[in-house]
């Protein structure tokens, strides 16, 4: 076991990747979801040597590595050199040496902004009350918090200060690296706590959301602090990982929208349990905001999260929806004997050990794949239904509004006539009334999967029999 410090009565010691192991029948031990039998193949000598060699060539020969990757993948990754892997595969080096900023100075300026509520990244506990009273005595009568420092530098807004500091302490917080006051978890504590702060400020747009302390605890356990933060950039920007995901304006748009194409892969993947989830209302959302905002680290294996993270920094977000089916095809059999939502959704949201080990999920990952094109194929379904829906809320809106108009000119009319004592003028001619008339649009139809797996088109030929109607 690790040989990490805790302060803690109930922690016998640290597993091989840093989470604590509770005393048997105290409190924390039947609270945690943690595994601590693990199975994750050692590597030998000859083949780390290949590895060092492999990446320390990455700069000239990067392509025709990757070729080769998922072999090596599947061989074991020396855990002492995923750090360097997941760096060369995120290409953060060249995002970093192209950025008009250094990571230090987005450093600077955050200790100087704490500086001037009186704390430091290293009394985050202190700091949650401390920016609580700050957040009430610097807000505006119309309750929007004021820049500390005034001037055209961009701050990071209190609120935004204060959330970073509470899911610090939310994340991993049984991981040595976090865990407790001692001085080990404080400075963990505090580069987690510098690394999303100066995200904020580095990227104000996406600024700070829930979710995101878990992607970059995972990379600080096995990356330097200023590494870390790149690659924190690269996952959070890159259209191949998770473009989008944590954007203010889009964050919900796009979880919606990645829930709804995994809900058509599993209707036509996992037919039974798609109906059986429909039958008792479980929609995706309701979990897979978990499993893709946190990139399944609240599995209990962490040796699979670690093969997980591999395989999403190596293929991009294609691997998030073939774990997903992965980890419901080995589940099946049994949500589909539970008859109740509470006892299913549970399930979903705490993945059980005996799913998760190693032996068990990462050789049925290996064999579970989903295509780009099948992804394509499914978000095609899934805009043409929203396109479906919305142009059906739109006519009966336009209905609506033709039916509140009509009864309005006919109470105008009456108000009229009584007004000017008028005689009636000529009755309304039903022949004369046009109904209101929602133009027609060619749809794309999509492409749906067949029993073989492959794309056929649907509705074909509706354009001929369109123009010979017309």
């Amino acid at each position: 076991m690790s040989s990490c410090r805790s302060e803690n009565h109930c922690v016998v010691g640290f597993d091989q990747f840093g989470f604590a192991v509770f005393r048997r029948h105290c409190d924390k031990w039947k609270q945690q979801h943690r595994s601590h039998e693990y199975s994750y193949p050692s590597v030998s000598a000859s083949k780390i040597e290949s590895w060092q060699e492999m990446l320390s060539n990455w700069t000239g020969a990067g392509a025709s590595c990757t070729t080769k990757m998922h072999s090596f993948l599947e061989a074991g990754v020396p855990i002492e050199l995923r750090g360097h892997l997941w760096k060369c595969l995120l290409g953060s080096d060249a995002v970093k040496e192209s950025s008009t900023h250094a990571y230090q100075e987005y450093v600077q300026d955050l200790r100087c902004q704490l500086a001037n509520l009186g704390v430091t990244e290293y009394r985050v506990q202190v700091a949650i009350s401390t920016l609580d009273n700050a957040d009430t005595e610097r807000a505006g009568p119309d309750g929007r918090t004021r820049n500390l420092v005034p001037g055209p530098s961009l701050e990071v807004g209190i609120e935004t200060l204060r959330q970073i500091v509470l899911d610090v302490e939310r994340s991993f917080p049984t991981h040595c690296s976090l865990m407790g006051r001692n001085p080990e978890a404080k400075e963990g504590q505090a580069k987690l706590f510098r690394i999303l702060s100066a995200y904020a400020k580095y990227n104000p747009q996406i600024g700070y959301c829930q979710g995101m302390s878990y992607i970059a605890a995972m990379l600080l356990m096995n990356m330097r602090e200023e590494d870390a933060f790149w690659a924190l950039v690269v996952l959070l920007e890159k259209p191949k990982y998770l473009a989008g995901f944590y954007e203010h304006s889009l964050h919900t748009y796009v979880i919606q929208r990645h829930a709804k194409i995994f809900q058509q892969l599993l209707k036509h993947r996992m037919p039974c349990l798609w109906q059986h989830m429909e039958d008792l209302e479980v929609a995706p959302l309701l979990f897979i905001t978990t499993w893709f905002l946190t990139l399944f680290t609240s599995l209990p294996c962490w040796d699979s999260v670690l093969v997980i993270w591999d395989l999403i920094i190596l293929d991009g977000i294609n691997v998030i929806f073939s774990t997903g089916l992965c980890i419901l095809q080995l589940l099946e059999p049994r949500l589909l004997t539970m008859s109740d939502v509470s006892l299913l959704l549970p399930t979903l949201l705490r993945i059980p050990v005996d799913v998760s080990r190693y032996n068990v999920l990462v050789p049925a990952l290996w064999i579970t794949k989903v295509h780009k094109w099948e992804l394509d194929c499914m978000q095609s379904v899934v805009l043409e239904e929203e396109e479906e829906a919305l142009l059906s809320s739109g006519a009966g809106q336009q209905e609506t509004l033709k039916n509140t108009l009509s009864k309005m000119l006919k109470i105008a009319r009456c108000y009229l006539r009584d007004l000017s004592r008028l005689p009636d003028g000529p009755k309304d001619n039903p022949s004369q009334d046009r109904p209101l008339i929602v133009q027609g649009h060619s749809k794309h139809r999509a492409a749906a999967l067949s029993s073989k797996g492959q794309a056929r088109k649907v509705n074909s030929g509706r354009g001929r029999t369109e123009r010979a109607s017309r």
